[in-house]
């Protein structure tokens, strides 16, 4: 399809939609989420200690390299703007982002921070009291021949504007809502104008990276081409068109749609059981091309499958992960311990800036009145013996989750404020808190609510009398650490009248059923979820919490609200000031908007000896298979 250049009538983004503007020119910059902060470097200690062999050999050109999948977790959606059932790291760090660049990237040299070299524009400029963004691109292509241009930008934020509800991390306030107009100056180059002053790290890290430019070619319905790169009102339309072409995952190595990329790789291969393929995109104009031949991603039903395959030492897999089970135990005094696959395989601990959490449904007809209350989210988080999961489940390789803002690895917006964790494993205090607030707490029994009523010694607004502490659970299976984890909850519980009912079920099944959803509806139904994993802060690299914990937020996946948490939020958004930061972190420990889980680091990876250029790993869990390469 013959490309659309940009000529010299602009568009704007106006609060009505996109219409015909004059250019206008200004220039800022700087950034952090699940991956963090430009302006600000991490202690080396933050994201050192792994252990590698050293660049010995000869580095050969060529070959194929097998990374595996985490058990039970596979790669399930291909069109980059989706919701929140599709949004994980298998499916974006993993498999999106090989193919399609988004705007800004992040994570350098293993340290949380805006990687300025493999994105796809300058540093954006700011003018205008941070009122007005400018965004230059670099020199990228499609592989269809075509430029990444400022319409590719546009497409994006159009999709935005008409499908803001189905975007993943929409924030009912933040992009594109906190955006008056966008107006394309040229081919390479286009205006932002804020309908307010915020912080330009929180906009770079947490606004414009979410953005990923589209190519022209899939401006498209069913019935031909569209213009969505410049008007609102066919968006709608295209979207349904993509999102229904992305349903048909078996075709996504056929379908020419998929086929127009701009990163490095493009798909040879791929089904719906998470085999998968790549093979270098000859016309990727982007620096560091692929080594390799081809890339591909296996899946294994469980950590089992997956450490049988790298100890047979068949050398099917040359980027695996050594299981927390499998693992010796940790000694304290050191970073990671005897790797017992140390013949074939390096060993480097992969860090995340991440927090760790389950969720509970606060719109759950049966059950939401009582996530609601605070006491009872404290009660819960009182059970959860975190030190005993991390030596047990976790044999020592993880620390625990004190609140929304990362404690680990070293960052800048840990403080004593999140230290230590305000509520740590204690039965009693649960048992306490619950008999406090009416309920009764029968060991090996089901409490029931003995004084019902909004008042500050009984159960709470909306909650019956007679009603019962039986909640539901569902949780990833094939990952035995995040099973003994809940079977440890379990067991606390009984001891203060909760019984919590555990139903295991692939990774896909609990992120596409825990979503926001509104009471009454059919898929409201669940009460608690967890996949096993929390957030790691991408695209929302400065972790304020937002995406996440804000009212109404796409990715809020137990539809938490806190007025005071969002006005805190907030305050985040709009200053630099360390003290937003701690606030929001001190009071979010408490409110307790989910259940936090001890963080186990990700994984500790297991690197083929004659592998090189795969550490120091993202700490956004982005990884870049074009890095890597053999040694003879």
């Amino acid at each position: 399809m013959i490309h659309r250049r940009i000529d010299s009538q602009q568009a704007s983004l106006s609060p009505m939609g996109w219409t015909t503007g004059s250019p206008v020119r200004a220039r800022p910059c700087t950034l952090a989420w699940m991956v963090l902060v430009a302006v600000v470097s991490l202690v080396a200690a933050g994201c050192a200690g792994q252990i590698t062999t050293p660049t010995t050999g000869t580095p050969v050109e060529g070959g194929v390299a097998t990374f595996a999948e985490p058990a039970n977790t596979t790669p399930n959606y291909i069109f980059p703007f989706m919701g929140t059932e599709y949004f994980s790291v298998i499916t974006i760090s993993d498999f999106q982002y090989l193919m399609y660049r988004p705007l800004y990237w992040f994570g350098d040299k293993g340290k949380p921070v805006l990687n300025d070299q493999l994105s796809l524009a300058n540093q954006p400029t700011y003018a205008d009291n941070n009122r007005t963004v400018t965004v230059t691109l670099r020199p990228y292509s499609w592989s269809d021949g075509t430029q990444v241009t400022a319409a590719g930008i546009a497409f994006w934020m159009n999709m935005m504007k008409a499908e803001k509800t189905k975007w993943a991390v929409y924030v009912p306030g933040g992009i594109p809502d906190d955006i008056d107009s966008i107006i394309v100056d040229s081919p390479t180059q286009v205006t932002f104008h804020l309908n307010k002053s915020y912080s330009a790290q929180w906009f770079l890290y947490n606004e414009l990276s979410q953005i990923t430019p589209l190519p022209h070619a899939w401006d498209r319905t069913a019935n031909g081409p569209s213009d969505c790169e410049h008007n609102v009102g066919d968006c709608a339309a295209v979207y349904e068109y993509l999102a229904d072409q992305a349903k048909s995952i078996n075709d996504y190595a056929t379908n020419p749609l998929w086929q127009v990329v701009d990163g490095p790789w493009t798909l040879k291969y791929f089904n719906a059981d998470g085999n998968v393929s790549f093979v270098p995109n000859k016309a990727y104009s982007g620096p560091n091309k692929p080594h390799l031949d081809q890339f591909d991603l296996a899946p294994f039903s469980d950590n089992a499958a997956e450490y049988n395959v790298l100890r047979s030492g068949n050398n099917s897999i040359q980027v695996g992960y050594l299981p927390p089970e499998n693992a010796p135990a940790k000694p304290d005094d050191q970073l990671v311990g005897h790797n017992p696959l140390q013949s074939n395989y390096a060993l480097d601990r992969w860090y995340s800036l991440s927090v760790n959490y389950f969720v509970l449904n606060a719109h759950n007809p049966t059950v939401g009145s009582m996530f609601a209350q605070q006491y009872l989210r404290q009660a819960l988080a009182s059970l959860v013996d975190q030190k005993a999961i991390i030596k047990a489940a976790l044999h020592g390789y993880g620390a625990t989750t004190n609140g929304p803002v990362p404690t680990t690895p070293d960052n800048p917006f840990a403080t004593d404020r999140t230290e230590p964790n305000p509520f740590p494993y204690d039965p009693d205090r649960a048992r306490q808190l619950l008999n406090t607030h009416g309920w009764s707490t029968p060991p090996d029994g089901i409490g029931s609510c003995q004084r019902p009523g909004a008042g500050p010694d009984q159960c709470g607004p909306g909650i019956p009398p007679g009603a019962q502490l039986e909640l539901q659970m569902m949780y990833r299976s094939g990952a035995p650490r995040v099973q003994l984890s809940m079977q440890q909850l379990q067991s606390a519980a009984t001891k203060v009248g909760v019984k919590i009912d555990l139903q295991g079920a692939p990774f896909d099944t609990v992120i596409g059923t825990a979503i926001p959803c509104d009471a009454g509806k059919p898929d409201c139904t669940w009460q608690m979820a967890n996949w096993g994993s929390g957030w790691v802060f991408a695209p929302d690299f400065y972790p304020t919490g937002e995406q996440i914990f804000g009212t109404g937020a796409g990715s809020n996946n137990g539809s938490f609200s806190d007025p005071k948490l969002d006005e805190l939020i907030a305050a985040t958004q709009h200053s630099d000031s360390p003290e937003a930061m701690r606030a929001y972190a001190a009071y979010g420990s408490e409110a307790l908007p989910a259940i936090w889980q001890p963080n186990n680091d990700y994984q500790e990876t297991e690197i083929a000896n004659n592998l090189k250029g795969v550490t120091p790993q993202n700490p956004y869990l982005n990884i870049t298979p074009e890095d890597w390469y053999y040694v003879k």
